[in-house]
This record gives structure tokens, C-alpha cells and sequence, in this order.
């Protein structure tokens, strides 16, 4: 199964390039945003508007409540249902959005078996760490995994926990499943368009227009909506979404609204970098630099007939 991905930092134009894909390739689009899922989080999370929306269908957005939780397993799950049910309809697949790791839970091999979990055994190790120190726990790795255990520090608790948790669960050593997973075919043959900016002070100033933007659409009023109804609260994951958290102290502190605003978009250039670093390690994917070349154009000469 063949599919079509466009990745990026956040204002390089993801979203329009992949509804004009999807009209010229028969697609629907599935977003790969970990914060798009969430209902009543629109204009922070740069979701399609209405009318976008309504020329392409989208999949995995508005699927929770922010104070919901929803994993990167639970979204492999979804998506992959997604990727079946448009493929049943002899339509294209399009991944779009700034997520790395939940495009990659979907269209890389697993580097290890991913539903095993145990969380009494886990929780029992990180109680073993904190009392006994943490080369207790890595001495037990040194045992059952002594590949895995050379490869990741003690300090890394939580990555021990997760290797001594898998062979648990499966009886295989994570080192074992890495192996198998190198030689395994990926599950879709996926195309992959990387949207950037060859100059990086064009990308900060998409970003500044882009928060001021959403500023200007009533990100303020989202943001109070969701503060008074009680779905900003720390223990949801979704409070963590950029736009949501840098403004929040206007309402919880009486801060200065230009001051958070300012360092909403310091956020936001940090997270790009994050995403930038992230996309550029994956040397299959193809880069368009959106303030050199035509992103239509390009994609259309890298898809060519691409027929899914």
C-alpha cells in the first residue's frame, strides 16, 4: 500500500499542500498532530477550518476530549484503521502534520513490541530504582539483555524499565526485537514531502505571523474557554499544547497578555527547531524549501503518477 506523507515545522503550509494533493491524487488526508485530536483546541493547534475541511475529508481530528488521554500507540491504531478504510475505497492516504513520532509509529517497522505492558511490573521496578538506587534495576537488564543494558545508561531509568517490561510481556529481549525489525519490510511504502525554509529567519517570521494570526482569530478566547472549563489543568496531556500553555498565565496570574504572546512565539521557534531537528535525520525524505520553489510544483515532479 502506497501512501503520501507532507511533515514540516509548524507554518511552512502543510495543510494546503495536502488538500491540493488530495484533489489531484483522489486522497483523504489523516493528520498526524498530536494535539489536533483534541475537540474545542482549533486555533491553537492550527487545525483545517471548516471550509477546508469540507473539500477533503480529514480523519483522526476532534476524536477526544482534552481531558482525554491518547498515546502514540493509541494513534498507530487508529491511523493504520484509517490507511484501510480509504484504501477500501480506492482513494490515497495523505499524512499531514508535525508529529514525527506518530507518522513513524505508522509507516516504520516497530523497534520493539510495542503492545507489551505490564504496569504493576513496572511500577514495581521504578519503586526497586528509587529505593535501591538505579543500577539495581540496570544490573537486572545486565542479565536478561546484557546488548540492551550496554547500550543505555542506569540513568536512563526509564528506558531499562521498558526493556526489562518487554521481555517480561514477550519472553524476547528488546535487542531481539530490534533485530527482527531490521530485517522485517516496512508496512507501507510511504512517500514522504518534508516542507522548510533554506533561510531560517523566513521560518521565524512565518511563525510570529502565523501566532499572530490565530491572536487575531480569538486564540485568547479559546484558551479562556477551555481555562474555565476546567481543561487546562496540568494532568491532561493536551495542557501541554503550545499556544494553550504560554497563554495561560494571563488568566491564572494576571500576566501581561504582550509578554505571554511574545513567548508564545519563543515556543513556538523552539519547537520548530525540535521538528527540524527531528525530519532532517530522515534522509529518504524528500525536502522543499517553500521560500525557494513552488511546493506544488515540486511535489508534483517527486510524485510524478504515483498511483497508490
Amino acid at each position: 500500500m502506497k501512501v503520501i506523507a507532507i511533515v514540516g515545522p509548524t507554518a511552512v503550509g502543510k495543510t494546503a499542500l495536502a488538500i491540493e494533493l488530495a484533489k489531484r491524487y483522489n486522497g483523504e488526508i489523516i493528520s498526524c498532530d498530536s494535539m489536533q485530536v483534541y475537540k474545542g483546541m482549533d486555533i491553537g493547534t492550527a487545525k483545517p477550518t471548516r471550509e477546508e475541511m469540507a473539500q477533503v475529508k480529514h480523519h483522526l481530528i476532534n476524536i477526544k476530549e482534552p481531558n482525554e488521554s491518547f498515546s502514540c500507540a493509541d494513534y498507530a491504531a487508529l491511523a493504520k484503521k484509517a490507511i484501510a478504510d480509504i484504501e477500501k475505497r480506492g482513494k490515497t492516504p495523505i499524512f499531514c502534520g508535525g508529529t514525527g513520532l506518530y507518522l513513524d509509529s505508522v509507516i516504520e517497522i516497530p523497534s520493539f513490541c510495542e503492545t507489551a505492558k505490564d504496569e504493576g511490573y513496572r511500577q514495581e521496578l521504578e519503586k526497586m530504582a528509587r529505593e535501591q538506587g538505579n543500577e539495581s534495576v540496570h544490573a537486572l537488564l545486565c542479565k536478561i539483555d546484557p546488548e540492551s543494558a550496554e547500550a543505555t545508561h542506569p540513568n536512563n531509568v526509564k528506558r531499562v524499565i521498558r526493556a526489562l517490561e518487554i521481555f517480561k510481556c514477550t519472553g524476547v529481549t528488546k535487542s531481539e526485537w530490534d533485530r527482527r525489525s531490521r530485517e522485517a519490510k516496512p508496512p507501507y511504502e510511504a512517500t514522504v514531502l518534508f516542507l522548510t525554509c533554506e533561510d531560517r529567519e523566513e521560518m521565524y517570521r512565518r511563525i510570529d505571523s502565523r501566532v499572530d494570526i490565530m491572536m487575531a482569530e480569538g486564540l485568547m478566547f479559546e484558551v479562556r474557554g477551555l481555562y474555565e472549563a476546567g481543561l487546562l489543568d496540568t494532568k491532561y496531556t493536551s495542557s501541554g499544547a503550545i499556544g494553550y500553555k504560554e497563554l495561560l498565565p494571563v488568566f491564572t496570574h494576571g500576566e501581561n497578555v504582550g509578554d505571554c504572546v511574545a513567548e508564545l512565539k519563543t515556543a513556538t521557534r523552539h519547537y520548530a527547531k525540535r521538528q527540524l531537528t527531528w525530519f532532517n535525520k530522515k534522509k529518504s525524505y524528500h525536502k522543499i524549501y517553500v521560500d525557494k520553489e513552488n511546493p506544488i510544483e515540486r511535489a508534483m515532479e517527486i510524485l510524478g503518477d504515483f498511483n497508490g
